[in-house]
């Protein structure tokens, strides 16, 4: 039987375009091996988000050559998209595939095998306006499934090379998603996770079909408990999509809205299209139809031209504003986007100081966030626990609106949704007490 061994670096998208490649040699008799064995086929999904993805991804396919010569080392994702011929200047690359046509992977396997010859298999992306359609059925560790519905972005921001390795923004067909759901609910997912690289884009090429259209399609899948959105950017959160917040009882209380800064003067030099004060009134919005929503978002410190005064300024909108969660990121040089090539870049020491301060704004945020809970019953869904990291006889799982508990209870009920009163709140994972479960498995508890 051949084998197949997989690296992947990058974003959860990244993951999931893994786990669809891996259906297709799954397909072709293929068993898969730990990536520290030996492997006939290695397969290296790579990043490019920064300079330092790309150092890593090569480090990873010299790691593979090294380890059996004779195997095939293919090498796909963003890095690949946008520099093959780096690659394929490593000794013992066989194949260099993008960020598109990976359906086409056995058939250029079987080609390296007949004639080993390396393939260069990189087109231009910015010509592709499909969505490349790769099924995924199951995710072996997770007990929430994920749903690409999208690929690409139309944004440019200066900071970001993802159009030029990912396309512009394309939605995968509508029928296309809702059957997608379907299988996973049938495979006894309670959770799908709509994910895309700019997934609050989904409709823009479409024809009168918005995200929010294919929200209301899918409350109407029977057995599936409930919908998140990996991300949305704030402008994409209209009138339509906040009468599903409120209509819907699958749709999660938890947004994630990149706000990447909390200044007008640092938005601008980063080409975010919106102001900090649309920002907050859209924030608000989803406030008043949804009280008790957690959002999450993401923010880039040090940005090029950020001053002690504006990052002061940042700093009073985002304690203003109110998150559940930060993820916080100093800035990091892009080689090929503008921002790398603007003056004023900030100095390492002032970012990390800047880093600090804000991951203890963060913390006191969702703690702040997960106190407001306490004595509350809430669904959770329990994770599978591969690292043993909640303990002997307790589960850990996320509620509707992100807050990570951990609580006495069987192994039998992962995957279930449970009703879970909090008792102890904290910054990363409070504790709770189960209440119930539902879906009529009540015996569970006896």
């Amino acid at each position: 039987m051949p084998s197949v061994a997989f690296y992947t670096l990058g974003c959860k998208v990244n993951f999931y375009d893994t786990e669809a490649i891996w259906q297709l040699f799954k397909n072709e008799g293929y068993e898969q091996v730990d990536f520290e064995q030996t492997a006939d086929v290695y397969l290296i999904n790579t990043c490019t988000v920064t300079n330092t993805g790309d150092k890593k991804s090569r480090q990873i396919i010299r790691r593979a050559v090294r380890r059996n010569p004779d195997a095939i080392v293919a090498v796909t994702g963003c890095y690949a998209q946008t520099s093959p011929a780096e690659i394929l200047d490593i000794a013992g690359v066989d194949l260099v595939i993008g960020t598109q046509d990976r359906d086409k992977i056995i058939p250029y396997v079987k080609q390296i095998q007949a004639q080993r010859k390396p393939i260069n298999a990189v087109r231009n992306i910015m010509k592709t306006r499909e969505f490349e359609e790769l099924d995924v059925p199951n995710f072996a560790d997770h007990t929430r499934a994920f749903l690409k519905i999208q690929e690409g972005c139309n944004n440019f921001c200066t900071f970001c090379i993802i159009p030029w390795s990912r396309g512009l923004s394309r939605s995968r067909d509508p029928q296309s998603v809702v059957n997608q759901a379907r299988q996973l609910v049938a495979a006894g997912y309670k959770e799908i996770v709509l994910t895309g690289i700019h997934t609050g884009g989904y409709g823009d090429d479409l024809e009168n079909y918005r995200l929010s259209d294919l929200l209301w399609d899918l409350d109407k899948i029977e057995g599936l408990g409930r919908i998140r959105i990996s991300s949305i950017e704030a402008s994409q959160i209209d009138e339509k999509m906040l009468e599903v917040l409120k209509g819907s009882s699958k749709m999660c209380r938890h947004f994630h809205i990149p706000l990447q800064a909390g200044s007008n003067e640092v938005l601008k030099r980063m080409r975010r299209k919106y102001t900090i004060e649309e920002f907050e009134h859209k924030i608000k919005m989803i406030r008043d139809f949804m009280p008790d929503v957690a959002i999450t978002t993401d923010i880039i410190v040090g940005f090029p031209g950020e001053t002690d005064e504006l990052f002061r300024e940042g700093y009073e909108a985002i304690k203003r504003i109110g998150f559940s969660e930060m993820h916080v990121f100093p800035y990091s040089k892009r080689t090929g986007t503008p921002a790398a090539r603007m003056e004023d870049q900030v100095d390492e020491e002032v970012k990390h100081e800047r880093v600090h301060q804000l991951i203890d704004l963060s913390e006191s945020m969702q703690l702040a966030y997960a106190e407001k809970f306490t004595g509350e019953v809430l669904d959770v869904i329990p994770e599978k626990d591969e690292k043993g990291t909640a303990g002997d006889g307790y589960l850990t799982g996320f509620s509707d609106n992100y807050l990570q508990i951990r609580f006495e209870g069987s192994q039998n009920l992962v995957g279930q949704m449970c009703r879970v009163k909090l008792t102890k709140p904290d910054v990363n994972t409070s504790e709770g007490q189960l209440v119930r479960v539902l879906n009529g498995a009540s015996q569970a508890l006896a």
